[in-house]
């Protein structure tokens, strides 16, 4: 073993600790591994840096502009809005449909995202209808996972993987190639975790609202003269907006309507209590459709008469906290003015509490009004004058400023949806490799305006771009001191005269281990070449050996820190380790097995 081998293997060790403590961020870490490398002149300079370069780090940024490009439009949450439809089936049966829909969709668009959209779903299906969440989100994180792995781009871990057997000579997978794998992975990870549910606790998490922005915002309109829901059903508006939306109170003629059904048409001039996202407020306000808190007696600053200062001056909105002392306390929101919030224009108010029971709450019956109280949030469209002035008020804060509240609308979904369909289908029919249709699908998200650059900018997850790039270089560190084929004799020695069952086996067993503790990406890159290295000694079909690699380092259900989306779950205090190690244990042991005999039975 040569002194350059043993150099690179403190630097792996290092690497290897410094993921598994946690003590700096990937992205530093990335660096520390370039440096490292340089320094022992174990790579080049321009080698240094050809993970920037890489087909996987470029193919892995498409895809992820791909992925934010379908949220900020809606299409994950759309795709999943079937779930809130289930609401009325056992524990028992709702787990594994959870598990197929969330596998399904994570094997074409970004695994965490998806997660994050359940997320907020679980936690709305918690709050309405007493479903225990803590049944369903570790299951969720789960199938995720597992969906990831159904195709080559379910995960950047695939494509990685891909990237390194194609640098070393092996034939590129196909789209669907390992499918049929995963598929079979996926059966078997819904029938274990359903039956080993009934081990999660059942409290219920009530800070999911809190940390995922479920809560919503209460908002009073007019239907405009020239609306197109004159004359159509609440029913109607409903469907059309989206379930979620909520008319809380219809004022019609000075007479209040405090239920109004859903079969009751609209008119123009009444006056709407509506309970909505952020994103379907703005739409409202961008509409002709209605007119946002505007009083009749124009006592208020019409939100149409700051239109034409967005010409001339930067519109955003922005989140203002009531304080015990404020002066606004007790106000009617239809009461506070221009002259009140220094320039500012109300939009709305957030009530974190009772929309099961809005008239106690949200307003008050006996004057139609929507009153201010300490803890209160309003949603205000302030100018960048404004805000400098809003900010010297006392008895108020700003917690949250939405400086590009996106509106996605029905044409951009269908377009973005259409895109991934797209990319898909180049890749999957092999007209295109990945990384070709992946930069198609980004050139078109921005072409027909499905996402802007600046939002790319701020939404990438920049410190997996980095770890990429930084990992990409140790595994050419590898090649350079001949490291890869070093370990490769020492695990020959250890498979002499093994059956091709033990040596998978053992194979999937140190990947999987160390994807427990370290990234799945980093893992990958370190063991994909040793693996090529054995497959090509003995003389095997290397492609169940790079499998083996591909599904092991991907399995990280055993630890909450081996996946992004278990850490996500993880940290949101409902479970403890052990229901990791021994959900995630169990499950890994029964996958391990079947791996284990259905790669081998393939050499």
């Amino acid at each position: 073993m040569s002194i350059e081998i043993i150099i690179l293997f403190i630097i792996i060790i290092s690497v290897i600790f410094l993921f598994a403590l946690e003590v700096f961020p990937v992205d530093k870490i990335a660096f520390f591994i370039m440096v490292s490398l340089l320094l022992a002149n174990l790579i080049s300079p321009e080698e240094a840096i050809s993970g920037f370069s890489s087909p996987a780090t470029i193919t892995v940024l498409s895809l992820m502009i791909i992925a934010i490009g379908l949220e900020e439009n809606g299409v994950i949450d759309w795709l999943a809005q079937s779930l809130k439809k289930l609401k009325g089936l056992p524990i028992i049966l709702m787990v594994p449909v959870f598990m197929l829909i969330a596998g399904t969709i994570s094997a074409f668009i970004n695994t965490t995202a998806v997660v994050i959209v359940f997320v907020k779903i679980i936690g709305e299906l918690s709050e309405r209808y007493n479903i225990p969440s803590s049944r369903l989100l570790l299951p969720i994180s789960f199938a995720g996972i597992i969906g990831g792995t159904c195709t080559l781009m379910g995960t950047s871990t695939n494509l990685i993987v891909n990237a390194v057997a194609m640098e070393r000579g092996v034939e590129r997978f196909t789209f669907f190639e390992f499918s049929w794998l995963g598929l079979i992975f996926m059966a078997i990870s819904i029938v274990v975790v359903s039956l080993m549910v009934r081990f999660l606790p059942k409290k219920q998490n009530s800070d999911i609202s809190k940390d995922y922005d479920l809560d919503e915002f209460i908002t009073k309109g007019i239907v405009a003269d020239e609306s197109r829901y004159l004359g159509e059903t609440i029913e109607y508006f409903q469907k059309e907006e989206g379930e979620d939306i909520e008319i809380i109170r219809l004022k019609r003629n000075g007479v209040i309507n405090d239920h109004p059904g859903k079969y009751t048409s609209l008119k123009a001039d009444d006056e709407l209590l509506l309970r909505c996202s952020m994103e379907q407020l703005m739409r409202f306000k961008e509409s002709d459709n209605f007119t946002i808190i505007k009083d009749k007696d124009d006592q208020l600053i019409s939100i149409e008469a700051t239109e034409s200062n967005k010409l001339e001056e930067n519109i955003q909105v922005v989140e203002i906290l009531m304080l015990p002392a404020s002066p606004l306390i007790g106000r009617s929101i239809n009461t506070v003015g221009w002259y009140d919030l220094q320039g500012a224009v109300p939009l709305a108010i957030r009530k974190r509490r009772n929309f099961r029971n809005p008239g106690r709450r949200i307003y008050d019956k006996r004057r139609n009004e929507i009153e201010l109280r300490v803890g209160d949030r309003m949603l205000v469209e302030v100018t960048d004058k404004t805000l400098e002035r809003l900010l010297k008020m006392d008895n108020i804060t700003i917690l949250q400023e939405h400086q590009e509240v996106n509106i996605s609308t029905k044409r951009k979904r269908y377009v973005s949806l259409g895109i991934l369909l797209l990319v898909i289908a180049l890749s999957a029919f092999s007209i295109f490799p990945i990384l070709k249709s992946a930069l198609i699908g980004c050139f078109l998200m921005i072409f027909f305006k499905c996402i802007d650059l600046g939002k790319i900018y701020s939404k990438v997850n920049w410190q997996i771009i980095f770890l990429l790039a930084g990992m990409i270089p140790l595994g050419v560190a590898m090649s350079n001191t001949g490291a890869d084929v070093f370990l490769a004799e020492q695990l020959l020695l250890l498979f002499e005269e093994k059956a091709n069952l033990v040596i998978i086996g053992l194979l999937f067993f140190v990947t999987m281990f160390l994807s427990g503790f370290i990234s799945n990406n980093a893992t990958a890159i370190i063991i994909t070449p040793i693996a090529i290295t054995i497959a090509t000694t003995l003389d095997l079909d290397p492609k169940p050996f790079i499998l083996a690699v591909l599904f092991a380092s991907n399995f990280s259900f055993f630890t909450p820190v081996g996946y992004q989306t278990n850490t996500i779950i993880y940290g949101m205090g409902i479970y403890k380790f052990k229901h990791f190690f021994i959900i995630g244990g169990v499950l890994s042991l029964i996958l391990w097995i079947t791996a284990s005999f259905l790669l081998s039975s393939g050499l």
